[in-house]
């Protein structure tokens, strides 16, 4: 910056006395609303260091220098020409629900591989027949037990969608292992070889103890788990990506912006060293991390700010602390949704309201180096799946952000706003220091150990509900503009919800009847043999079970038979007291 800092801040001082002040008393203001920024306060700025150009180090202005996305047909995901992308989250049921979903979804010319949603059983380690799961099997997505409910879903996939022509996504965190586990048997009996497959699991377990919930082992012997996808995946499945973080899961537990960023960093910093530790060079595996989404909310400049600062934080952490030596290594690699408006800010009051603030989210994303995707349809709130009319509107609303208004013929259009670039580098500095202080204190896997994050985060959840209930941070139709004279606008069903309502009712019943069928048609002595050899190499923490949990996955072994052998040697999370 070429401007007199001094002479700025002295005009400031002047300007604060005789024009803001008089204006200030005329309306009985005892200080301003509103914020002026200046190259005061961005003072030692330099363009290259700091933002650099798009797809360049540190990646401030984008992590790529161009971004190719166009619109997809209803029910997929923006894509670009020669990506190959998975479709929208979904899932519910059973195998063969979520099977005829797909097959409605290509009849709609949907291209793109699943990106597959699990019921709350199936992310805890447990078979849809555990009486402890009743009530919950098929209801958040779809229930997976063993290889054959994989066989069931990707029947739809075939010819020119065969698995290793598509992209599948896995949002699975505790049991990733034993998920890919069957994924990969089903590729290996159709005959695919493991490197042409290409995919994401979510995979992000740290997030899970800190956030979300669906753990199941103990950190350490779940990072050793990390441990093997790392290792595994790297070395014969190189199309595959490692991991998905889901740093918009530790927002909606109630983070703040700097915690959600902080505390996302420091879980992939302990990913990288478990690769580490493994003997792998960083610029091995690094370059197959990626990101599902950071958090979000309604400050439109902030969150823009976010997505800029966790790109150069994450570029910097890879330079300076891992000695990573490729600029791919360096890329925070994500889906498609930058700066987003936050799925826990959706309203169940008023729900069209939230097409509003989904639009704010798009085009914030666009001017944060996103698309401009209207996420989430407005009806999050209102149940699982979206309904089609939800789904066309944020079609919709991409489509007239990216081809009326042209949000993303520019890369980093506020790159040199004095107010972006202050508040880039404060949200980035604030991680910063937390993120040191959890290394101090011996990084993400201590700090989930000794309950640090999950308190904090506790915490800040608790401020803000105080916030809202007091009024301090409003929120529209929910605690203001809630009078007689409001009017609560509801939306028209045109359609049938794309979930059937019967078949998920009476999902249970019928998993466990083709469980029951599996059970009794498999060879229960190569199961009990495969469970007794996993039990052995578990013990082993040398030994990658990866490929053992394959052979396990062929053997239609459950998914619950796998995880109750190495609950009973790694033992079971017991979650920390917040208070």
């Amino acid at each position: 910056m070429t401007e007199n800092i001094e002479e700025i801040k002295r005009r400031k001082q002047e300007w604060e006395k005789k024009v803001l002040k008089p204006a200030l008393d005329r309306f009985f203001m005892k200080q301003s609303p509103n914020k002026y920024y200046s190259p005061a306060d961005i003072e030692g700025f330099n363009y290259l260091k700091d933002v650099g150009l798009p797809g360049g180090y540190p990646f401030t202005a984008g992590t790529y220098p161009v971004v190719p996305y166009v619109p997809a047909q209803r029910g997929g995901l923006p894509k670009g020409s020669g990506l190959v992308r998975a479709a929208v989250y979904s899932g519910y049921g059973t195998a063969e629900d979520t099977r005829d979903y797909y097959k409605m979804l290509q009849q709609n010319g949907q291209r793109g591989g699943p990106n597959l949603a699990f019921d709350l059983p199936t992310q805890c380690g447990y078979d849809s027949d555990n009486p402890y799961v009743r009530g919950d099997v098929g209801k958040t997505g779809v229930a997976v037990d063993t290889l054959r409910d994989f066989e069931v879903i990707y029947e739809p996939f075939t010819g020119e969608l065969e698995l290793d022509k598509i992209a599948s996504n896995f949002t699975i965190n505790a049991p990733a292992n034993m998920v890919l586990a069957m994924y990969f048997a089903l590729a290996e009996k159709r005959g695919l070889a493991l490197d042409k497959l290409r995919g994401t699991p979510q995979n992000d377990i740290l997030k899970e103890y800190i956030a979300r919930g669906t753990y199941i082992f103990p950190p350490r012997p779940a990072m050793r788990m990390v441990r093997d996808s790392i290792v595994f995946l790297t070395k014969y499945c190189a199309s595959m990506n490692i991991n998905q973080l889901g740093g918009y899961h530790i927002r909606g537990a109630g983070a703040t912006r700097e915690q959600d960023l902080a505390y996302s960093m420091a879980n992939m910093v302990a990913y990288v060293e478990e690769g580490l530790k493994a003997g792998l060079d960083v610029d091995d595996f690094t370059q197959k991390f990626t990101v599902n989404a950071f958090g979000g909310s309604m400050e439109f400049f902030k969150e823009i700010a976010f997505q800029r600062a966790a790109r150069r934080l994450w570029a910097r952490t890879l330079k300076e602390r891992f000695g990573a030596k490729k600029e791919r290594s360096m890329l925070l690699r994500q889906a498609g949704l930058y700066a987003n408006m936050g799925n826990e800010n959706c309203t169940t009051q008023r729900p069209l309201n939230n097409l509003v603030r989904s639009t704010v989210g798009g085009i914030a994303s666009a001017l944060s180096g996103g698309m401009p995707l209207l996420y989430p349809p407005y009806d999050e709130p209102l149940g699982l799946g979206w309904s089609l009319e939800a789904s066309q509107l944020a079609q919709d609303g991409f489509r007239i952000l990216q081809y009326e208004s042209k949000l993303t013929e520019v890369m980093d259009p506020l790159a040199g706003s004095y107010y972006v670039e202050s508040l880039t580098s404060e949200i980035e500095d604030a991680a910063r220091l937390e993120l040191d202080k959890i290394t101090e204190m011996g990084g993400a896997v201590a700090c989930v150990e000794n309950g640090y994050m999950q308190r904090a985060i506790a915490k800040s959840a608790y401020e803000r509900q105080k916030r809202i209930e007091s009024g301090e941070d409003l929120i529209v139709g929910v605690n203001c503009f809630v009078g007689e004279g409001e009017l609560e606008v509801l939306p028209t069903r045109l359609v049938p919800h794309p979930y059937d309502p019967v078949k998920r009712e009476n999902a249970e019943e019928r998993q466990i009847k083709n469980l029951s069928k599996i059970k009794q048609s498999r060879d229960n002595t190569i199961v009990s043999r495969l469970l007794g050899e996993l039990k052995t190499k578990a013990k082993d923490e040398n030994e990658n079970l990866f490929p053992h949990l394959i052979e396990c996955a062929k053997a239609y072994v459950t998914l619950q038979e796998m995880c109750d052998v190495l609950r009973e040697v790694f033992g079971e999370y017991q979650p920390i007291g917040l208070w």
